[in-house]
Parts: structure tokens; C-alpha cells; sequence
């Protein structure tokens, strides 16, 4: 028999040999089947749908998460073993990691803020742990992590050499009782440095603690503990409850990041459920791909205010359809009984007409001279009349409903138009998807609330771009507004993700700065500068250079908010007169 290398041939082959042989034409005795013949070996079937379900159910909750599951569905859709083997063994050696040693790392805090070092003063040293404190969020291994990164800086910055024991002030505890000689020499944390720890504990990882009361009583007390110790030998015991308060504060964190990711799960399908119920709205449809896009991303209190937003967006375009629809429903009710009517009416009338028809036959048959006959004639010219003009009048009525009709369906698909080019950009500006006035002025007014009841630095920039009516002059509008299009991108990509952009008008924006005092905000604008330098503008494959001037202010307590954006634009206009692409701070 002569040697089968052709795939079809293969497969025919395959099939004829299942029939003879009465084996049950299953999948796997095909395949058997077809290596045999085609004289290869029969690999195992990669479980792709199986494995591409349990990636769909991993929780993304945190960034080490989502970086595990973007590997391991890459390792799926590529179909490779080594891969998704070495994807699972990075999350098992995770797993293995111990907990954060968080009393290694408070003893390793004291050590640091006690040591002298050659550019660090303890302020400084206590505004970096307070800046950590801040802004690491809820997340410990964050926190963990940071505060180890800023030890090993201090490490690395050198210390300076103890002072001699002359030149060292005496404190109250060495000068109200001699050093006990057979005590163990051990340095011992000063009273501001215990009272730093204690609010760490008590502020910062308490307030961590709310849904657990239990361990939010004992990180008090251990604050409490913090406070009162002296010596060393209660240090030591401190540090063992310390050690015993970690673990079981790792444990809460894992419960918190399932719950965290369980309740993302559930949202995410009543969000995914919502489009389908509307799956023919492309509005609501591209608010929802917002929506989930936003979720696909680590959540931060503005992001969820963001997603709050487009949600309540989302209610109210879904009660405005439910509305139109019902309206329309009523509306096709009415006209489909008028049609009805209309029908019944023309019934009845051709119904009459028939029979007098008939009665006209009748008496056409019975008569017997001309007279008669004329008069039954006229008869049948009258009603033929009458019921051509019913029939003119019904068509006319039908004629009128079909164009109400018509025009009720035009205004409709004029009103979705509308609604569909509109609503998109309630918030945003529809050239460069920033902001507009009425999402700055929501924006502002929720950020401001913020700064005031945490009493943070808020700052603002307004930037205008540079010969911006030049370039339109000279290259046209769209070059122009491509300019928008491309610095807002830049801006986008440069500034902090919690950092809003705003389209003030025309070539003017508006940057609000949460958390950030003025030097900081001048440096970032003037970083922007130097960023949007590196990255030119094309046009036809000619590069443009574009700049920016940008005046920066300060939020004041109790200042309206047109006030502090007048002082930015004044700021703005000295930035102008100076030479352009510069920064300028107001007062």
C-alpha cells in the first residue's frame, strides 16, 4: 500500500479505518488513528480552554497579582508548557516568602534615627518616615518595602563618628542615676523617637485595623506599651509582641486583599451584565469598556471616584433610554389604533356598498322599461361615489399616519444621535479627552474637599501653548489641533496618575496638583517642559518643536477657586512676557 502523506488523505484514511475496525469515533481514538497512520507520535492535547477559564478567575487585586496572570495567560495563548510551569512555580515560591519582619524592621528605624549622619538632620529624618507614612497607603508590603528602601539609603549615606563623651548634652535618665555597669549595653530609642513609633502604630496601622476591633485594641495598647517602655529588658519584651502583632497582621491582609478582589469580581460582573442589557447602545457600551478598563488598573480613592462618576453617567442615559422607549411604545399604541379604526371603517363602508350593489342587481333584473333601469343607474353612480370618496379618505388618513410615523422614527433616531455624540463628553473634551469646564469644576471642587480635610498642599498650573496661532497660520487648523492632541498625550504620560489634566479653552490647560507643595509643583511642570523638548511633533514627517508657558499657584485656605486660578494665569502671562516655555510661580 502505498505510503499516505497528504493530510485529507490522512483524515479519510482515519475515518475508514474507525469504521472497520467498529472502534467508537471519539476525539482521542481519531487522533490515535491519524498519528498512526501519518507515522507520528501522539502529544497530548493542551487543556486551552480549561486553563484559559481558571486565568479568567485569578484575582488581580494587587500589582504582584495582575503581573502573575498577565504571564500566565500569556503562557496560555502561546500554548507552552515550560512557560505556564515556570508562571506557577513564581507564584508558589511567593507563597513561600515569609512575613514582613516588622519588628527587624522598627529596630532597624531606631538604630537609624539614633546614628548620626553627615547630611541628615533627625528632621529630615522624621519628614521622610512621615512622607512614607502618608502616602503608602493600605498596603503593608508597600510600606514594608518603601521603609527598607529608605533605611538602606541612610545606610549607605555613612554615619559620622560618635562625639566625644564631653561634647554629648547629659540626659535626665543619666543624670538623675548613674549607668547601672552590670546593665546590658544596649541604646535605647529617645522619647520623640517612642513617640514617632507609637503614632505609626497607633495612626497609621490602626486605622488599617477597622473591620478587625481586636487587633485595633492591641495595636493601641502596643502604642500604649511604646510609650511607657524604659528599659531594655521591657524593649525586649516588646519587640516579641511586636513580632506576634506582625503575623497575625500578615494574616489580616491577605483577608482583606480576597475580600478586596472578591468584591472587584462581583462588580465587574454587574457591570459586564449592564452592558449586555444595553449591548445596542454604543454610549453605554463605551462607558462600560471605561469602566472595566478602570478596573483592570490598581484602584486609588480617585479612581473609584472616577468610576462612581461614569456609573451615575451610566443610570441616568439608562432611565433616559427606558424613558424614550416607553414613549415610543405609547405612541406606536395610539397609532396602530387609528389604523385599526380606520381599517374597521372602510369595512364597514365597502360592506355597504356591496350589498346595495346587489340590491341594485336585483332591481335591474326586475325592471321593465328605461325608466327604472335610469334610476337604478343613477343609484349605482352615487354610492360608487361615495365609496370612491371613503376610499380617497382612508388612504389620505393612512398616508398622514405613515408620515407621523416616519417623522416620529426620525426625531427618535436624531435624539439617540444627539444623546450618542453629547454624552460621551459630559465630562471630557472631545479633542483631547481631558477634562472640560464642567468636569474641572466637579474635579476641583472634590479635590479641594479632600486638601481641606486632610489638610494637604494642593496646587494648580495653567500652561498655554506657545505661537499657537503661528502654527495655525502656518500649517492649518487640524496641525493645530493634532499640537492638542499630541501635548495633552505627553502630559497624560508624564505627570502622576493622580494628577488631572483640564481643557481651560482654546490652547490653555489646566493641571491640578493634589499633595504637592509649590517647589514641587514648579519642578514637575519644568520636568513636563523638558519632556515635551525630547519629544517632538510630526507633521508630514517634518518635526515640530513645542513649548508652553505655565504659571503655578498654591490653594489658600478659604480662597474661591477663581482667585487662585487668576493668580496662575497672571503667573502665566509673566511666564509669556519672559521669553515663553518657562515656569512661573505666583506669590
Amino acid at each position: 500500500m502505498a505510503e499516505i502523506t497528504q493530510p485529507s488523505e490522512i483524515a479519510r484514511e482515519a475515518l475508514r479505518r474507525l469504521a472497520t475496525r467498529r472502534i467508537p469515533p471519539t476525539p482521542d481514538n481519531y487522533r490515535t488513528l491519524y498519528h498512526e497512520i501519518a507515522g507520528s507520535a501522539a502529544g497530548e492535547e493542551f487543556p486551552e480552554r480549561a486553563l484559559k477559564a481558571m486565568a479568567g478567575r485569578l484575582p488581580r487585586a494587587t500589582p504582584e497579582q495582575a503581573r502573575f496572570a498577565q504571564q500566565l495567560e500569556a503562557a496560555i495563548a502561546a500554548k507552552d508548557w515550560a512557560s505556564l510551569t515556570a508562571a506557577m512555580l513564581a507564584v508558589l515560591k511567593a507563597f513561600e516568602a515569609e512575613p514582613l519582619d516588622w519588628a527587624e524592621l522598627i529596630d532597624e528605624l531606631l538604630g537609624q534615627m539614633e546614628r548620626r549622619h553627615a547630611s541628615l538632620t533627625p528632621a529630615r529624618k522624621r519628614e521622610a518616615v512621615g512622607h512614607i507614612l502618608e502616602s503608602a497607603g493600605a498596603d503593608p508590603a508597600n510600606l514594608f518595602e518603601r521603609m527598607q528602601s529608605l533605611l538602606r539609603s541612610w545606610s549607605k549615606s555613612g554615619a559620622e563618628p560618635a562625639a566625644p563623651a564631653g561634647d554629648m548634652p547629659p540626659s535626665a535618665e543619666s543624670a538623675a542615676a548613674p549607668r547601672d555597669a552590670g546593665a546590658t549595653d544596649m541604646r535605647l530609642p529617645s522619647d520623640e523617637l517612642r513617640e514617632l513609633i507609637a503614632q505609626l502604630v497607633e495612626s497609621s496601622v490602626a486605622m488599617l485595623l477597622i473591620d478587625t476591633p481586636e487587633l485595633a485594641e492591641e495595636a493601641t495598647a502596643l502604642a500604649a506599651s511604646v510609650r511607657q517602655a524604659r528599659d531594655a529588658a521591657t524593649f525586649a519584651l516588646l519587640a516579641k509582641r511586636l513580632k506576634q502583632f506582625n503575623y497575625r497582621l500578615h494574616f489580616v491582609a491577605e483577608d482583606q486583599a480576597e475580600l478586596k478582589a472578591a468584591l472587584q469580581k462581583l462588580l465587574h460582573l454587574v457591570i459586564e451584565n449592564i452592558s449586555e442589557l444595553v449591548e445596542d447602545d454604543k454610549w453605554v457600551q463605551g462607558q462600560i469598556g471605561m469602566v472595566l478598563e478602570l478596573f483592570g488598573q490598581p484602584l486609588n480613592i480617585r479612581s473609584l471616584d472616577d468610576v462612581g462618576q461614569r456609573l451615575k453617567e451610566v443610570i441616568y442615559r439608562q432611565s433616559t433610554l427606558k424613558k424614550n422607549l416607553n414613549e415610543a411604545k405609547e405612541r406606536l399604541k395610539v397609532m396602530l389604533a387609528g389604523f385599526v379604526d380606520h381599517l374597521a371603517s372602510f369595512s364597514e363602508s365597502t360592506s355597504g356598498y356591496h350589498d346595495k350593489i346587489e340590491k341594485c342587481a336585483e332591481k335591474i333584473s326586475s325592471a321593465n322599461d328605461l325608466a327604472e333601469l335610469n334610476d337604478v343607474i343613477e343609484e349605482v353612480m352615487r354610492e360608487t361615489r361615495l365609496i370612491q370618496l371613503d376610499a380617497q379618505r382612508s388612504r389620505d388618513d393612512l398616508n398622514a399616519l405613515k408620515a407621523r410615523v416616519g417623522e416620529a422614527e426620525q426625531e427618535v433616531a436624531r435624539l439617540q444621535n444627539e444623546l450618542a455624540e453629547t454624552s460621551e463628553m459630559v465630562r471630557h473634551d472631545q479633542l483631547t479627552g481631558a477634562l472640560n469646564r464642567k468636569g474641572l469644576e466637579e474635579t476641583l471642587e472634590r479635590e479641594l474637599a479632600r486638601a481641606r480635610r486632610r489638610q494637604t498642599p494642593l496646587c494648580l498650573s495653567l500652561l498655554d501653548v506657545d505661537n499657537f496661532k503661528r502654527l495655525n497660520d502656518t500649517y492649518g487648523h487640524q496641525t493645530g489641533d493634532d499640537a492638542l492632541v499630541h501635548l495633552a498625550r505627553v502630559i497624560r504620560e508624564t505627570m502622576r496618575p493622580h494628577d488631572t489634566l483640564a481643557r481651560y479653552g482654546g490652547e490653555e490647560f489646566l493641571i491640578i496638583l493634589p499633595d504637592t507643595h509649590l517647589p514641587d509643583a514648579v519642578s514637575a511642570l519644568t520636568r513636563l517642559q523638558r519632556e515635551l523638548t525630547k519629544r517632538f511633533f510630526l507633521h508630514k514627517n517634518e518635526k515640530l518643536l513645542i513649548t508652553f508657558s505655565a504659571g503655578v499657584t498654591a490653594f489658600r485656605a478659604d480662597e474661591p477657586r477663581q482667585e487662585t486660578i487668576a493668580r496662575a494665569d497672571a503667573a502665566m502671562y509673566q511666564a509669556k512676557k519672559s521669553g515663553k516655555n518657562r515656569v512661573v510661580a505666583a506669590d
